[in-house]
């Protein structure tokens, strides 16, 4: 027992990534469909490379979408629209026309003109057959239509086909009124009512369409979705015959029909036992791409949970795309995977993420083979045009060739399959277009995972880089003198990173900040002072060193309050390691040599560099300060100091935690004494 818990404390930190590995697995089999998979592989315009394949039930031919998406525009357009007659507001309009009729025509003293009861009722009359044929409510899907468009009108329940023009509009009913007045011999004039009445018109045939909808929804669930049937026992293709567009139609439905009953009369445990093995394996093979070629990113959980992170939203989406949306897969951004590992950490894993996903989402897609053709080669393109992102503009050129990339494949696969450009589809292609500037999502989901996840990227080194931001211009005003030191050692360190290896634009930065925290007491650094007066002078040796080491402790402190990246950070912790203030060491022994020295107090806490970047900075910091208090320096001074610091430090273990050979330091030295020489203006004397 005690054998086992010592086992699970020793190896907790790798049995807790595995895990993470094996939950992964655990959620994708919860995206994967319960349903089994058809085993053969076939193309429209390649032979049948299989034996012949035989019907093992009754499947019916399942009609092509563009088929059944073209019956059902068909549908639509002819779709009557319904209208219904509602007259409930005729007998309200009715009164008021009589006792509009009565007010108009009543004299002074009330009485009413002879001929007022007979002009009264054939002004009824009018109303109400002008009402009776309807008053139409004009509705947008009238408009531009012919004058005989068919309409289906429900009047007392029962619906009728009535030409447009059969029925009144506003307009037309005032006209025909009018002449329906002309007609009749009216004690009143017909002028007068022929206004009254016009006034109380008012529409009562409106458009229905609920009832429209409903009969619209009828005629598209008539629509068949098969066009014959295969029976059991019939052959559906040979060995060796040519997938013709009919055989491709009666193989997909197969395929469908197939996948549906195998996912309802086996077992849903072997469906499940079968995807489980080959997810498993899909991660597992990423599991050990991190161990035996990234540990240093295997070693860091962040990296592990971002990484699954990636690939678990991006499979969830084309699941989630294929189940519901089958129509508008090209559009999806798989491209955007590749892009956003490239721009965190290289292209070798970019890739093998990238790869990793589209062999799991293959099981899920049709036509598995042409979507890993597809989207390996658009995922190369996209991880081969972000292998520098320092500028915004990449990200567009990249979503760019990611079109042309699709559209091409696209073309060429359908070209192969076809040998013509007939069936080539033009709406793909905008699809392809939306996959493309979708990818450029990429831009606001770095900053996203940046701040989530403690990330940095080249653009925002490239930002920290810049010499005008607030926190190096401060250092520039208050210590003008480490500034010009951290923007030589800046190019220094660059360099020297770019002739070992490593990230440039990460040392730059790092050095450009390593000494932020002399901003705070500027005088008490050597560099700073311009008057000649120095005030450790006044101070015991102790005091001097607390207050030169404590610019590294106010350094964190500054950048934390800038919310600068812990990978900056890093720079400025370790740039003196666990080295200690030299000279106020050096001068308290040789004033108190029989006093008992407490080290400590003298000692920079570190920790020492842990990686290759920050070691040359604490390399080239050393040397270069230390080359400012030579003397007529020529190239052997030059090449005695740099050996005797960098080799004390390498005595003293400082790179012990850091990722970095003797051959890298030698030829750092070589690089370092160079520069130096260039910076001072050494000649070499030859004789």
């Amino acid at each position: 027992m005690n054998q086992q818990i010592n086992f699970l404390r020793k190896h907790a930190i790798y049995l807790f990534r595995i895990s993470l590995f094996l939950l992964s697995v655990v959620l994708i089999m919860f995206i994967f469909p319960r349903e089994g998979k058809f085993k053969y592989e076939f193309q429209r315009g390649k032979p049948w490379m299989h034996e012949d394949l035989i019907a093992s039930f009754d499947f019916p031919i399942l009609k092509p979408a563009n088929e059944i998406s073209q019956e059902r525009e068909l549908v639509i357009r002819q779709i009557k629209p319904y209208f219904r007659f509602n007259n409930q507001q005729l007998s309200p309009q009715r009164s008021q026309l009589i006792q509009h009729l009565q007010s108009k025509l009543q004299t002074p003293s009330g009485r009413l003109p002879a001929g007022y009861e007979t002009s009264k009722k054939q002004a009824l009359e009018v109303f109400d057959k002008v009402h009776e044929r309807g008053i139409i409510e004009m509705n947008p899907m009238l408009e531009g239509r012919p004058s005989d468009f068919q309409l289906m009108v429900i009047k007392e329940n029962t619906a009728n086909e009535v030409e447009m023009n059969k029925l009144f509009t506003i307009q037309t009913a005032d006209l025909w009124v009018r002449g329906q007045l002309k007609s009749l011999n009216n004690a009143v004039n017909n002028e007068i009512l022929a206004v009254i009445i016009s006034n109380h018109l008012i529409q009562n045939v409106f458009y229905d369409q609920a009832t429209t909808e409903h009969e619209k929804q009828n005629a598209l669930a008539r629509i068949s979705q098969a066009r014959g049937m295969i029976q059991k026992g019939e052959r559906i293709i040979s060995e060796g015959e040519l997938v013709t567009a009919e055989k491709l139609l009666i193989l997909e439905s197969f395929r469908k029909e197939y996948e549906t009953q195998v996912g309802s009369t086996i077992s849903y445990l072997g469906i499940i036992a079968g995807q489980s093995i080959l997810v498993t394996i899909s991660l597992a093979v990423l599991l050990l791409f991190l161990i035996f070629f990234r540990p240093d990113l295997f070693m860091q959980n962040k990296n592990i949970v971002f990484i699954l992170l990636v690939i678990l939203l991006m499979v969830f989406t084309i699941s989630f795309v294929v189940r519901n949306h089958l129509h508008y897969f090209y559009l999806l951004p798989v491209c955007l995977v590749p892009v956003l590992i490239r721009v965190f950490y290289d292209t070798r894993l970019a890739l093998f993420v990238h790869l990793v996903v589209i062999i799991i989402t293959g099981f899920l897609v049709p036509n598995s083979f042409e979507f890993v053709f597809l989207q390996l080669i658009a995922g190369i393109i996209a991880i081969i045009s972000v292998v520098k992102v320092d500028r915004r503009g990449l990200f567009v050129l990249s979503a760019f060739l990611i079109f042309i990339t699709y559209s091409a494949i696209y073309t060429g696969m359908n070209l192969m399959q076809e040998g013509n450009f007939s069936t080539i589809g033009t709406t793909n292609y905008l699809l392809f277009g939306g996959s493309a500037l979708l990818t450029l999502l990429a831009y606001p989901l770095i900053f996203i995972f940046e701040k989530a996840f403690g990330f940095v990227t080249d653009i925002t080194l490239l930002e920290l880089s810049d010499t005008n931001n607030k926190l190096l211009r401060k250092l520039g005003e208050r210590a003008p003198g480490t500034f010009q030191h951290s923007i030589q050692l800046a190019n220094i360190a660059e360099e020297v990173v770019r002739e070992i290896g490593g990230n440039p634009l990460l040392v730059r930065a790092g050095a450009l900040y390593h000494d932020i925290g002399k901003a705070d007491m500027p005088v008490y650094f050597i560099e700073n002072q311009t008057t000649g007066v120095n005030p450790h002078d006044d101070l015991p040796y102790e005091e001097s060193a607390r207050i030169i080491i404590s610019h590294v402790p106010k350094g964190i402190d500054i950048a934390r309050k800038h919310k600068l990246p812990e990978a900056i950070i890093d720079f400025i912790r370790t740039h003196h390691g666990t080295k200690k203030a030299e000279y106020f060491f050096t001068k308290h022994l040789e004033d108190f040599p029989d006093e008992e020295t407490n080290e400590e107090t003298f000692t920079y806490h570190g920790p020492a560099p842990f990686s290759k970047e920050t070691a040359v900075v604490m390399m080239a910091d050393s040397v270069e300060a230390a080359s400012r208090s030579l003397k007529m320096p020529d190239p052997e001074k030059i090449n005695n100091l740099v050996e005797t610091i960098i080799n004390k430090q390498l005595a003293e273990g400082q790179y012990d935690n850091a990722d970095i050979t003797m051959r890298d330091i030698y030829r750092i030295k070589k690089i370092l004494k160079k520069k130096l020489m260039n910076i001072y203006h050494v000649r070499i004397s030859y004789s």
